[in-house]
C-alpha cells in the first residue's frame, strides 16, 4: 500500500521537474542531535577526515539505550555513488554476485571472492580496458557459507585453496590459473558452527601456522556457564593439515577479518564488539594481536572496563585486558582488512591497513557503512587514528544502499571492495592530484 503522504510528494516533485526520489529524501531526511565528538554518524562521514577515539572518551554503559536499527535497505537510486578523497575515482568493477563478502588476491593476480550465502567461490581474472573483469568464472560450489580463503603454501607457487566455511576447515587443490577446482573439498577440522558465521583463514608468512576466527554464538553469554561458547569468540591456530589446534588469543568477541602485515608477519584483526550497552558502547576495533593475549570477552573491555551484565566476574582478569590499537565507532561492524601493499596509491599509503565497515544495527543513529584507512605513518603500529575513505552508502533520510564486507588490493594496485548490499564489487583507483 503507498502512503497518502508519499503520493502527495510525488505528484509535488513531478509538476516541480524534481525525481521523485530526490524529493522524498528531502522531505524525510534523518533528523536527530548532532553527535558528540569523538563520536560520528552517517551524516558526518567524509572522505578523508580524520577520527581517533580513546578509551577515555568511553561513556558509562547504557548512557543511552541499547536499540535495534537494522539497515532499511533500499536500491542504488541513479546519480548516487560512492565517495572517495580527492585524487581517487570509483568505478563498479564486477555485479550480479550473490552475497559476495570475503575477497582475496591469488598470487598470479587473480581475485578469489567467497560468495557465502550461494555457497560458492568465484574467480575473476584481469581488468580490461572497460575497468571490468575480463573473464568471470565459479571456481567451487556446494560449500557451506564459504567465507576465509587463503592460499597455501605462501608464495608464488600455491597447491592449495584453504576455505573457512561456517562449520569447517576445508582445502581445494589449487595451481596458479586455475579457473576451476580440478578436486573435491578436503575436510581438515570441524569448526563450532551457527551464531556468528564468518570464519576467516590466513597463514603466517613461513606457512607453519594456519590461523581461524571464530566469533561467539552470543551478544552477552558467559563460556564459564555456557557450553556452546567453548573455542569460541577465539583466534585458533592449526598445522597446516589441520591438526594441533590451540588458542592463539583470546577474549575477542567476532574477529570477522584477519590479516598479516607483510613487512613484520605480524597477525592483525579486525573485530565486531559487543551490543545492547548505549549507541557509544563498546567500540569496534583493529588490532595486532599478542600470541596469548585476552582482549576482555565477555567479561571485560577496552582494558579494565567491566561489562555490567557479568558483574562481578573474573576480577582475576581485569589487569591483563589488551587495549586494542584503534578504535572504531561502535556498532560500526568492523568485517574485512588488507594491507596496502600496492604501489597506484601515493607512497603515504604504503603499509596501510584498509577496512570494510559493514554498518550499525543497534545504533539510534547509523554509523559505519564504509571503508576506512588506519595510516601507520611507516610505523609497525597504528596511532589510533583512521580516516574515512570510501563512504556514501547511506542515503540522507537513513536508509542504506551499500555494504562494504571485504577489501583486497589488485596486482595494478587499485583497491578492491566487496559490496553485499548490491552484489558488488567496487574498484577504487588513483587517477592523479
Amino acid at each position: 500500500m503507498i502512503h497518502p503522504a508519499f503520493t502527495l510528494i510525488a505528484a509535488a516533485a513531478l509538476l516541480a521537474g524534481v525525481p521523485v526520489l530526490a524529493q522524498q529524501a528531502a522531505a524525510s531526511k534523518f533528523d536527530a542531535p548532532a553527535p558528540t565528538p569523538p563520536f560520528t554518524d552517517f551524516r558526518y562521514e567524509s572522505p578523508g577526515t580524520t577520527r581517533k577515539i580513546t578509551p577515555a572518551d568511553l561513556p558509562a554503559p547504557y548512557a543511552t539505550k541499547g536499540v535495534g536499527n537494522g539497515p532499511h535497505m533500499v536500491p542504488r537510486p541513479a546519480g548516487v555513488w560512492p565517495k572517495v578523497p580527492a585524487g581517487f575515482k570509483v568505478e563498479w568493477f564486477a555485479s550480479d554476485l550473490h552475497n559476495p563478502r570475503q575477497i582475496r588476491r591469488a598470487p598470479n593476480g587473480d581475485i578469489f571472492v567467497a560468495e557465502t550465502a550461494a555457497g560458492r567461490i568465484r574467480v575473476l581474472r584481469g581488468i580490461g580496458a572497460d575497468g571490468k573483469p575480463q573473464k568471470v568464472e565459479v571456481y567451487a560450489n556446494g560449500l557451506n557459507e564459504p567465507f576465509g580463503l587463503a592460499f597455501y603454501p605462501p608464495g608464488a607457487e600455491p597447491q592449495w585453496l584453504y576455505v573457512g566455511s561456517t562449520d569447517a576447515l576445508v582445502r581445494l587443490p589449487y595451481r596458479n590459473g586455475d579457473l576451476k577446482a580440478s578436486g573435491k573439498p578436503e575436510k581438515l577440522a570441524d569448526l563450532p558452527s551457527g551464531g556468528h558465521s564468518t570464519r576467516d583463514v590466513v597463514f603466517s608468512a613461513d606457512g607453519k601456522r594456519l590461523f581461524v576466527a571464530v566469533g561467539s554464538r552470543s551478544n552477552v553469554d558467559d563460556p564459564d556457564t555456557t557450553p556452546a561458547e567453548k573455542f569460541r569468540a577465539n583466534i585458533l591456530v592449526y598445522n597446516s593439515d589441520g591438526a594441533g589446534r590451540k588458542v592463539f588469543a583470546a577474549g575477542i568477541r567476532n574477529p570477522v577479518g584477519l590479516a598479516i602485515d607483510p613487512k613484520s608477519g605480524e597477525l592483525w584483526t579486525s573485530v565486531n564488539e559487543r551490543d545492547m550497552l548505549g549507541d557509544n558502547l563498546v567500540p569496534d576495533y583493529i588490532t595486532h594481536v599478542q600470541e596469548g593475549g585476552f582482549y576482555g570477552w565477555p567479561w571485560w573491555y577496552i582494558g579494565a572496563n567491566q561489562d555490567p551484565r557479568h558483574a562481578g566476574k573474573h576480577p582475576e582478569l581485569k589487569d591483563k585486558v589488551i587495549v586494542p590499537d584503534v578504535l572504531i565507532q561502535p556498532h560500526s561492524a568492523s568485517l574485512g582488512l588488507a594491507f596496502y601493499d600496492g604501489k597506484q596509491f601515493p607512497a603515504e599509503y604504503s603499509g596501510d591497513i584498509f577496512a570494510a565497515e559493514h554498518g550499525s544495527w543497534n545504533r539510534s543513529a547509523r554509523a559505519g557503512y564504509e571503508v576506512i584507512r588506519v595510516s601507520r605513518h611507516g610505523n609497525a603500529r597504528a596511532s589510533g587514528e583512521y580516516q574515512d575513505f570510501l563512504t556514501g552508502f547511506v542515503l540522507d533520510d537513513g536508509t542504506v544502499w551499500g555494504r562494504p564486507v571485504g577489501v583486497a588490493v589488485a596486482s595494478d594496485g587499485s583497491l578492491l571492495v566487496t559490496d553485499d548490499g548490491t552484489g558488488s564489487i567496487w574498484r577504487v583507483r588513483y587517477a592523479g592530484p
